[in-house]
C-alpha cells in the first residue's frame, strides 16, 4: 500500500548527482528492469498540478499511469476527482472501485458494451465518449434501448487550430467542430431512447501535449508560442459557445478539456469544469520541454550492461520503450544516469538492446546499472509488471502495474 501524498518541503532531484545514486541505491537488491517511482517526486506533482489547475478539479488520465495504486492515490487528495479511461474494458474494470469513469475514447467492443448495459451499477458509474450518431447505431445495434440500461455519454468536439500559416494543428479525433454541429448532434442525442448527454470533452493537444521549449531549436519555440496563445484564445471562445448551445439542450454535469500541459489555461477558460491529466504525475522527460512548469522525474526504470562491445562503449539489455506521437528521437527514454552516456543514432533505443557510447561508457562494466527516464507516463507500466516506490533511502511499496494485474487494455 502507498503512503498518503504529502506535499514535500525539499526538491532533492534537482541535484542529479546525489538523486540518481540514492535511488539506485535503495533499488539495488531488485533484479532489472526495473521501474521506480519516488514518493516525494510524485507527491511534488501531484501537488504542483493543483496548484496549477488554480482551483479546477483535475480527473485523472489513467492511460499516462498505468498503475492503479498510483492512480487510488492521487485521487484520495482534495481537487483530483474521477478517472479518464482509455477504453471501455479498462474502465469497466476501473469501475468496480471507482464511481466515476470516462471512457476517453469511443468504443465497439461488443463484450464491453453488453457488460455495461447490463448493470445498473455500471451504467451509473461510466460514461461513454462519442461524437456521432454512428457510435449511437452501434451501440443499439448491440443493446437494443428498452432491454437494457440508459447510458450516460460525453460528447467530444475538436480542439484543434486550423491557420492559414501552420494548416491543421492539434490532433485528429472528434468531427464535431462548430457550435451548430454540436447543437445538432446533441438535440438528436436528446431525441434517441436510452441514453443521456451528460458531458461534453475537447482535447487541446497543441498545447497540453507540445513543448513550447524545444531544445536546440529557439526559432521553433517562438512558432509555437505564437500557435499556442492563438490557439488558447480562438478556442476558448468556440468551446464556451458550444457548452452554452448544448447546455440549452441537456444539462451538462461536466465540461472536460486540457491536459498536463495547459493546466493554466485549460483552467482560466469559464466554461470548463474539470481537466483531464496524468502524465506530469510521473514526469517523464517530455515535459522537460515546456516553459511554464518543470515536473520532477518521479519514475524512472533501470537497465543492466550485459555487453561490452569496445572497451568505450557499454550495451544495456532492452530499452526501447517508446512513447506514442511521432516516431522521433523525443519519442525514446533519455539516459540520465550515469552522467556522460548517449545512444547510439543508428540504433537508439531498441526492443533488446542500446548501445551506450559517451565518457561514461567506458567505466561501465557488466552487470552495472544505467537509469533512463520515459517520454510520456504510459509507456513504462506497459513493460514491467511491478514498481518500486521509494520513499528516502529504501523502497516502501512494490505495487503491480496493470501489467502486474494481468491486464493489457491497448
Amino acid at each position: 500500500m502507498i503512503p498518503p501524498l504529502l506535499r514535500p518541503d525539499t526538491e532533492p532531484w534537482r541535484t542529479p548527482s546525489t538523486w540518481w545514486p540514492r535511488l539506485a541505491a535503495a533499488t539495488a537488491h531488485l533484479e532489472t528492469p526495473l521501474a521506480a517511482v519516488s514518493l516525494e517526486a510524485f507527491s511534488h506533482n501531484a501537488y504542483d498540478m493543483l496548484d496549477r489547475a488554480a482551483g479546477t478539479t483535475i480527473r485523472v488520465a489513467s492511460k499516462s499511469v498505468r498503475i492503479r495504486s498510483l492512480v487510488d492515490a492521487v485521487l484520495a487528495l482534495d481537487g483530483y476527482a474521477g478517472v479518464l479511461a482509455y477504453t471501455l474494458p479498462e474502465a469497466l474494470w476501473l469501475a468496480e472501485t471507482i464511481d466515476d469513469v470516462v471512457v476517453g475514447y469511443p468504443s465497439v467492443d461488443v463484450t464491453a458494451i453488453r457488460e455495461l448495459a447490463s448493470s445498473p451499477e455500471l451504467a451509473s458509474r461510466v460514461t461513454l465518449m462519442i461524437d456521432s450518431l454512428d457510435h449511437l447505431d452501434f451501440i443499439d445495434e448491440v443493446a437494443p434501448p428498452g432491454t437494457r440500461e440508459d447510458l450516460r455519454l460525453c460528447l467530444e468536439i475538436d480542439m484543434s487550430f486550423v491557420t492559414r500559416p501552420l494548416g491543421h494543428v492539434g490532433v485528429w479525433r472528434s468531427p464535431v467542430r462548430e457550435v451548430a454541429q454540436a447543437r445538432r448532434l446533441a438535440e438528436a442525442i436528446e431525441r434517441r431512447p436510452g441514453f443521456t448527454l451528460v458531458g461534453i470533452m475537447g482535447y487541446e493537444a497543441q498545447i497540453a501535449g507540445v513543448g513550447n521549449r524545444p531544445r536546440g531549436n529557439p526559432a521553433r519555440a517562438v512558432v509555437l508560442d505564437w500557435m499556442q496563445t492563438h490557439s488558447v484564445a480562438e478556442l476558448t471562445d468556440r468551446r464556451g459557445a458550444i457548452v452554452e448551445a448544448v447546455g440549452r439542450i441537456s444539462p451538462l454535469e461536466f465540461v472536460n478539456g486540457g491536459g498536463t500541459g495547459s493546466l493554466e489555461s485549460t483552467s482560466a477558460d469559464a466554461s470548463v469544469t474539470e481537466i483531464a491529466a496524468g502524465s506530469g504525475l510521473l514526469g517523464g522527460h517530455l515535459f522537460d520541454t515546456y516553459s511554464r512548469f518543470k515536473p520532477a522525474p518521479a519514475a524512472a526504470f533501470a537497465l543492466s550492461v550485459v555487453r561490452k562491445p569496445t572497451p568505450r562503449m557499454a550495451t544495456l539489455l532492452g530499452g526501447g520503450w517508446i512513447a506514442s506521437g511521432p516516431p522521433q528521437k523525443d519519442r525514446t527514454p533519455e539516459i540520465v544516469w550515469p552522467e556522460g552516456l548517449e545512444l547510439q543514432a543508428r540504433e537508439m533505443a531498441g526492443e533488446v538492446q542500446s548501445p551506450l557510447s559517451g565518457a561514461a561508457a567506458a567505466e561501465l562494466r557488466i552487470g552495472d546499472r544505467a537509469w533512463l527516464r520515459h517520454t510520456k507516463s504510459g509507456e513504462l507500466a506497459e513493460h514491467v509488471s511491478e514498481v518500486a516506490i521509494v520513499s528516502g533511502d529504501e523502497v516502501v511499496a512494490m505495487v503491480p502495474s496493470y501489467r502486474g494485474e494481468g491486464k493489457a487494455f491497448l
